[in-house]
């Protein structure tokens, strides 16, 4: 055989090759199950499907989420007498792929809670919500992810993967919680970790898995940008903060006089509202300043009033802003937050999640909620996440400014509203 024949030869099969591994490797995951592997497959998020969302659409479930967020804030009010951090999208994403799998009362509860519209309305459009945070705006970086993980010989509805998976972008992979419940939870906060650039460790602790544990639904959400307007370090200083008239601390307060900017700004009877945003325009820091103190304004602080504030903004030029620096993480765990807020059955043996696995043999054990936040003169690092843990019944079926004074702030997306993390500062040092 010629030389020219056995080189042919060689390029036909190499050729052959490489094609039949592509084609591999393009080939959907036939299987309706969990995959095996330790991690989801999350290097670039998947766009999920958006194909039915509306303007109109989206801003229903973006006042969905808003008005979630303040509920909790009211509640969380109650109990905590500092700082407040959280992200209500993470809790909202959790709990959506959670409500995908509930059925009657268990559902209703739910969606009463985090004010869902009805299913048509809620996944398409918040796949779209899923889709345009994870845009790779290169401004700022702002991602968010969704994963199922399951007990790996326990079976899910194919029905259920595909709606999680389709519209959450959530992918399911099987863990041994009843033999290795340790390393399933460092496997799953290693992933969590790794989602939010180190920044959310150890969200779940070690008695949240346990030998009944079926299923955890977790959602992380990372957000880092530049101030548009970036304070002068220079500026920066040891100045008081007045917690209250009679505990005064020094922090770092950073300092900019604006003189060629202007910011969306309202001066009303009981509050400042100051709108700082960030590069890309796209995301910004809402800073709401209580002419008083927080009380005069956490009562009756509702969406309706922020958007209230909102009606009153105008550009501005200001003389001077001042803001402390801060960095703090916060940590929640939830079960008894939202049965009061109003879905106690979820938390419950009766609970009804039939549309996880088609049997009553479901329930949630515990929600958790962790976030992170740093402010300073260049910017903004947050982070979020959430674990929904799904236990198995025990009864099992028979078949089974001058921000010198505490202030509340958020970072939302500037075009639809939509909060992306909601917080409250009472000591900028702790």
């Amino acid at each position: 055989m010629n030389k020219k024949l056995i080189i042919a030869l060689m390029v036909v099969v190499f050729v052959g090759i490489i094609t039949a591994l592509l084609f591999s490797s393009n080939q959907p995951n036939q299987s309706n199950q969990p995959n095996q592997s330790n991690q989801p497959d999350q290097q670039d998020q998947p766009l999920v499907d958006d194909t039915s969302s509306t303007k109109q659409g989206i801003q229903m479930v973006v006042d969905a989420n808003n008005k979630f967020a303040f509920d909790l804030y009211s509640q969380l009010n109650k109990t905590e007498k500092g700082n407040i951090f959280y992200s209500p999208y993470s809790i909202s994403a959790a709990l959506a792929m959670t409500y995908e799998g509930a059925k009657g009362q268990t559902a209703d509860e739910i969606k009463s809670v985090f004010h869902f519209p009805e299913d048509n309305i809620l996944r398409p459009n918040f796949a779209a919500i899923y889709n345009d945070i994870n845009s790779n705006v290169k401004d700022y970086e702002l991602k968010t992810g969704n994963a199922l993980w399951v007990q790996q010989d326990f079976p899910l509805l194919s029905d259920y993967i595909a709606r999680v998976e389709k519209y959450y972008g959530g992918k399911a992979t099987n863990l041994d919680f009843i033999n290795e419940s340790e390393k399933s939870r460092q496997t799953i906060n290693s992933f969590i970790e790794e989602q939010t650039n180190s920044k959310i460790k150890d969200l779940i602790p070690p008695d949240f898995i346990n030998k009944m544990t079926r299923l955890v639904l977790t959602n992380a959400i990372y957000f880092k940008g530049t101030w548009q307007w970036e304070f002068d370090k220079t500026n920066t200083q040891n100045e008081d903060f007045e917690i209250t008239p009679n505990n005064i601390i020094k922090v770092q307060m950073m300092n900019m006089r604006p003189e060629k900017a202007s910011f969306n700004y309202a001066d009303t009877e009981d509050a400042q509202i100051l709108e700082l945003p960030y590069k890309g325009n796209k995301i910004s820091m809402l800073v709401i300043l209580p002419t008083k103190d927080l009380a005069s304004i956490e009562s009756s602080l509702t969406l309706e009033k922020l958007n209230e504030y909102k009606s009153k903004m105008k550009e501005t030029e200001l003389d001077s802003i001042s803001l402390p620096k801060f960095e703090f993480d916060s940590k929640y765990f939830l079960k008894d937050t939202l049965s009061t807020l109003g879905m106690p059955t979820a938390f419950l043996e009766i609970a009804d999640f039939s549309g996880i696995t088609g049997k009553k043999d479901l329930y949630i054990d515990s929600v958790i909620h962790q976030a992170y936040v740093k402010v300073d003169e260049q910017g903004t690092e947050a982070a979020g996440a959430t674990a929904v843990g799904m236990t198995m019944t025990a009864i099992m079926p028979r078949n089974f400014f001058r921000a010198d004074h505490p202030f509340i702030f958020l970072i939302q997306e500037k075009d639809t509203g939509n909060i992306l993390f909601f917080g409250r500062v009472v000591n900028p040092a702790s």
